[in-house]
């Protein structure tokens, strides 16, 4: 395939603002972006017992994560094989999925259980139409789908992440908090804007202020920096922490928060005594729904006063994302001007520019012209 990377002027720049507001670039990035590689859904703890299930809209669109009966954890299209109705919505616990519209069930590996009336049906096969599986693989306890049969491993796409937050010891950890917002911008802006701390003095004046950043080295298809502070910046104030570091944390991890984005839509941040994320899905060149989710090592979660003192940690997460997407859906308007034209980067932006590369890169040559 021609790639699109000569539209990247070597001195770094923001993009033209088709990139955000035009839908023939919309539809090949997720052609060729979103479709053809690993996107974030949740934590395999969300999902602990056999019949435990969890219907997520994604990139793939409509998908269901259900662990069988003998405990593995499995990734369908929430689509009946009949005549495509929804079959699950929320969470919660089945012995077996059933659509409510005509009555085909599945057992919870996926294959056809039973289809009223289709004994006469002419060559009707049930071992033919169970649900459709999706890739699924995790790490440390994060599940990740790609609807590409030929994307590498999760593990190569991760490159040295694993080994760069390995003293976190992620596997531990227990997802307590989610919230969603629907965004009225591009899905690059929300990535583009975890990834600098140059906008934090002005959004983020009177929350968490502003702040330092370092790039961090990375190998893979992932971004990240960490910001330079010896406490966690997981809550807001001057006051110490309400709980205390990970035990055996790295000197390097104890420098400060790490802001991950793992190519294309999923944002890690790894604090000293905690970690969330933001999950990108996006559903139209100006709409996005951004998915922030907070975990804490599950020893900390097992403390009497857990659930009084994490509120600080939700405060701050969920008033520092109303801040980004209010000012993200701001830039979006302006994007939209026709005397717009792309401005260059501060060299505090330069992971922007290495993330906006690398989609480009896996675009048709033209896209932008």
């Amino acid at each position: 395939m021609k790639k699109s990377s000569a539209h990247i002027s070597a001195e770094p720049r923001s993009l033209p603002a088709a990139a955000y507001t035009s839908a023939a670039f919309f539809g090949a990035e997720m052609e060729h972006v979103h479709r053809r590689n690993w996107f974030f859904v949740g934590r395999a703890d969300e999902i602990p017992n056999g019949g435990d299930f969890r219907a997520v809209d994604t990139v793939a669109g409509p998908v269901i994560l259900v662990r069988d009966l003998a405990g593995e954890l499995r990734a369908f299209a929430n689509c009946c094989r009949h005549r495509g109705s929804l079959l699950l919505s929320g969470s919660g616990n089945r012995r077996a999925i059933v659509c409510p519209y005509h009555g085909w069930g599945y057992r919870l590996d996926g294959s056809l259980a039973g289809a009223p009336e289709m004994e006469g049906a002419a060559g009707f096969r049930p071992e033919e139409h169970g649900l459709v599986p999706i890739r699924m693989e995790a790490w440390q306890g994060f599940v990740f789908l790609t609807l590409d049969p030929e994307a590498p491993p999760l593990l190569r796409h991760l490159g040295n992440l694993p080994e760069i937050f390995a003293s976190h010891r992620l596997d531990e950890m227990v997802c307590t908090w989610r919230i969603e917002f629907d965004a009225a911008c591009n899905w690059k802006l929300l990535v583009e804007n975890a990834m600098e701390a140059y906008h934090t003095g002005y959004i983020h004046r009177d929350s968490v202020g502003a702040q330092k950043a370092a790039p961090v080295a990375t190998a893979g298809d992932w971004q990240c920096i960490q910001v330079l502070d010896d406490r966690s910046i997981a809550v807001l104030g001057a006051a110490p922490p309400p709980f205390p570091p990970i035990a055996g944390l790295s000197e390097e991890a104890r420098r400060g928060t790490y802001f991950s984005m793992i190519l294309p839509t999923t944002q890690f941040a790894l604090a000293q005594d905690s970690m969330w994320w933001l999950q990108m899905r996006p559903l139209a060149p100006d709409r996005t729904i951004l998915s922030i989710g907070g975990c804490f090592p599950r020893a900390v979660t097992a403390r009497p006063d857990f659930e009084e003192k994490a509120r600080s940690y939700y405060e701050r997460w969920k008033r520092v994302g109303e801040e980004d997407v209010g000012m993200l859906e701001i830039q979006q308007q302006g994007l939209r001007s026709p005397l717009y034209r792309p401005g260059p980067l501060a060299p505090r932006e330069g992971a922007v520019h290495r993330i906006d590369c690398w989609v480009l890169d896996r675009l048709p040559r033209g896209v932008l012209e």
